[in-house]
């Protein structure tokens, strides 16, 4: 194991063992389906996401890692700042990748692929950024194409009221008691490269999410979303 590997743990460990007894009792976790997690072994958790504080939730509550793929500015700021947030992320398990499109999805989507292949349990929010409003939108079918060449399980994860706990835009989160439910794994196979297979696999996530969580949908990206609200603020 790497040295850097090593001294990741170690930052994730401290920061969980300190964390559970502060955030357990000041939020309340309402958890269901912990047993559908995989103790060991590659696992995909797919969960809906509405706050920066999900990430910090379902690793709380679960007995084995999860890394999340963050995007690399949270690891590039300059100055003290930039230096505690590097070491907040990488002790809460997130690894930089570049989120800007192209060749650097394929980068990303690679990095996921490695970290499944070396047994992890990888963290992704399907819908690739937060939901703007509470409702859940259509998924990116990254999850798809990673569950598909990885063969790895994808447990859906439904989360609730992380929205009212840290609105956007909020850095003191609210006292508010979370929510989290942990589905049945799920089993594909296929051709990885069939994009209507790709689709099929991630609607089939996304429905999946919805109905554990009675969640209102949305047939448009998330992204979408969020441009439509801001030219309507706009004008």
């Amino acid at each position: 194991m790497a040295i850097g590997t090593k001294v990741s743990l170690m930052f994730y460990s401290f920061l969980k063992a300190f964390l559970i007894p502060v955030l357990t009792p000041t939020f309340r976790p309402r958890v269901k389906g912990l047993r559908n997690v995989p103790a060991t072994g590659a696992v995909i958790i797919a969960a809906n996401h509405n706050a920066f504080i999900d990430s910090v939730f379902i690793p709380l509550v679960l007995q084995r890692r999860v890394t999340y793929l963050a995007k690399s500015e949270y690891f590039t700021s300059p100055g003290i700042k930039g230096l505690l947030m590097r070491i907040f992320f990488t002790a809460i398990g997130q690894v930089p990748i570049d989120r800007s499109g192209g060749r650097r999805s394929e980068a990303a989507l690679q990095t996921g692929l490695d970290l499944l292949h070396q047994g992890n349990a990888l963290g992704i929010y399907p819908e690739g950024t937060r939901s703007p409003d509470g409702r859940l939108y259509k998924g990116r079918t990254g999850v798809a194409r990673l569950a598909l060449e990885s063969g790895a399980p994808v447990v859906p994860v439904a989360l609730f009221n992380t929205d009212k706990i840290q609105p956007t835009g909020k850095m003191i989160p609210k006292l508010e008691s979370v929510g989290i439910i942990f589905g049945e794994p799920m089993y594909f196979s296929g051709d990885s490269s069939d994009l209507k297979l790709q689709r099929q696999i991630t609607d089939q996530i996304m429905q999946t999410i919805q109905k554990m969580g009675n969640f209102e949908y949305v047939d448009i990206y998330a992204s979408e979303a969020k441009k439509t609200q801001a030219n309507q603020e706009e004008n």
